[in-house]
């Protein structure tokens, strides 16, 4: 393999890992911030207890996602030097917002989170938890904000002497159309992957009988969650594919293994081959006119095939292979939009049996909702692979390929060594961060520590200088 492509590896070996960690921080987040409001309203200690349980699971969570999101920074500047010389003047000014903004308000507050509890007044301590919930929405945005440019670059002008885009107006780029609706997208994806987690710990407890009412009530609450958000992320979803299809329609066709150009165009549900050598797959279910909907947004849109949009591309870049790997854009587009409509008849399921008061003694949905918090994952990982494979050869849409990003003084062995390391060092911590969630998540609501003693002065500091 050449440099190019285990560069890629590497890069995408570690964006989907720590991708795992970020939709759960923002999901999670807002989710114990509901619960600690629920506290403050009622004053109740179980509620407590219920806060700083599901907190325990945001905190690991948080600590190995700030861990894995660190290696992709020195990652620009390592294996991609070229591609951060070229795109530096635009695509650093989002990262800077979210490093000096975004990611130190979310830290911050995440501290006096942490720490805070009998110490901080409590209004000023409810606070602090909702602020992590929009600091780490607000991480997201500004990551959005770049990565969006990169698939739709806007809001540049192109120096005329080192032929380098700089940014020209910051407005542009988070007015950009990619980035309003793949951020929204994000984040209903990540409210669904925090409720699916939330309800998945609850109904495992609940299975085990202990604290069903406090965990009826955090089920209940994810469950009231996961109905809207998993309608909205699919309807999200289908007019965001409309948006790239206008930006990048080599990724849509791609996505439906679409050589030809059709209209009006059916969805196949399932089929065999259609990959790079096979123009002509089987396809097994077909849904009449589904593609030009979810593609264009109209009932008899015109979708071009593969083959028109790569002679196009050969007329206005020059001669290359434009197509993606379309094996990869066909099956992660269908396992993200299967899996989220399981999501979807899975939260219609609940909220059933929450009506008929059924939720706690159904042993059927407990179990399959404990074992359904590995869909959110598959999801995640699936929608972020359709993205980014997606505009592939380009690593900026149109403005440079992947293959003149790399660093020129990174060689074959020094990959695949690094490689190597990563994948050593990521096992690792994914093995430390399942033992830490299923430790945390199955040892159930214990006494709060931090309760204050018999005959003890509550005005007395716990720590003292």
């Amino acid at each position: 393999m050449d440099p190019t492509d285990l560069a890629r590896i590497q890069f995408a070996t570690t964006s989907i890992y720590h991708f795992v960690f970020v939709p759960v921080t923002i999901g999670l987040a807002f989710l114990v911030a509901v619960l600690h409001t629920k506290w403050y309203r009622s004053g109740k200690e179980d509620h407590k207890r219920l806060t700083r349980f599901f907190g325990h699971l945001l905190l690991i969570n948080i600590a190995v996602g700030v861990v894995t999101g660190l290696v992709q920074e020195f990652q620009f500047g390592m294996n991609w030097s070229a591609y951060s010389r070229f795109v530096g003047d635009v695509f650093g000014a989002p990262l800077a917002m979210e490093g000096l903004a975004a990611f130190f308000l979310e830290s911050t507050f995440l501290g006096l989170w942490v720490f805070g509890w009998n110490v901080l007044p409590r209004r000023v301590h409810l606070a602090t938890i909702w602020m992590v919930a929009v600091g780490a929405s607000l991480s997201a945005a500004f990551i959005m904000a770049a990565n969006s440019w990169m698939q739709h670059p806007v809001g540049y002008t192109t120096d005329a002497e080192t032929g380098r885009p700089q940014l020209s107006s910051i407005g542009d780029v988070f007015t950009n159309p990619v980035f309003i609706w793949g951020y929204i997208h994000v984040i209903l994806a990540s409210l669904l992957t925090g409720a699916v987690v939330m309800l998945a710990v609850s109904a495992w407890q609940l299975r085990r009988r202990e604290h069903s009412g406090l965990f009826r009530g955090s089920a209940k609450l994810a469950i009231i969650v996961l109905l809207p958000v998993s309608v909205l992320a699919l309807g999200v979803g289908s007019h965001l594919g409309v948006v790239e299809a206008e930006y990048q329609p080599m990724k849509i066709s791609a996505a439906e293994a679409q050589w030809e150009t059709c209209q009006p165009c059916s969805f196949s549900l399932f089929q065999i081959g259609g990959g790079k050598n096979d123009e002509t797959p089987t396809q097994l279910i077909e849904v009449p006119h589904l593609l030009s909907l979810l593609a264009t947004g109209t009932w008899n849109g015109e979708v071009e095939g593969l083959n028109e949009l790569q002679a196009a591309d050969v007329q206005q870049y020059g001669e290359g292979d434009y197509v993606p790997n379309v094996f990869v854009q066909y099956w992660s587009m269908r396992v993200m939009a299967y899996l989220g409509s399981l999501m979807a008849l899975l939260a219609v399921w609940g909220a059933w049996l929450l009506y008929r008061k059924k939720l706690t003694t159904s042993r059927i949905f407990l179990a399959v909702a404990t074992w359904a918090v590995v869909a959110p994952f598959l999801m995640n990982t699936a929608g972020w692979m359709l993205t980014e494979n997606g505009r592939q050869p380009w690593i900026v849409q149109g403005l440079m390929k992947t293959a003149d990003g790399l660093s020129t003084s990174v060689g074959t062995t020094e990959l695949v060594i690094s490689i190597a390391a990563l994948v050593v060092v990521y096992v690792l911590l994914g093995i430390v961060y399942l033992f830490l969630m299923l430790r945390y998540a199955r040892r159930g609501l214990e006494l709060d520590h931090t309760e204050e003693e018999p005959g003890r002065d509550p005005r007395t500091p716990a720590i003292t200088y």
